[in-house]
């Protein structure tokens, strides 16, 4: 079963848009697959994520910030 990656995202992101980058390069070493969602459709993750986004969800942990980097995203995947 190919595993999921959840990508919390809003829409003229910079940083979102290289958040995705990243994980489409890894995609093409690893089997996922990359759900987007947007914060402005959920009040609940507009609250947990506005200041935080772009956020990378793998399995139960979440990297943003100085944590979106290949290795450590990578690392991840691979757990």
């Amino acid at each position: 079963m190919q595993s999921t990656i959840i990508l919390y995202t809003k829409e003229n992101c910079g940083l979102c848009e290289q958040a995705k980058d990243l994980l489409e390069s890894l995609q093409l070493i690893h089997s996922f697959q990359i759900e987007e969602r947007d914060i402005y459709t959920n009040d609940q993750w507009l609250e947990q994520y506005q200041l935080m986004i772009p956020v990378v969800e793998i399995g139960r942990t979440q990297f943003y910030g100085e944590q979106l980097q290949p290795e450590v995203l990578e690392a991840a995947i691979i757990k």
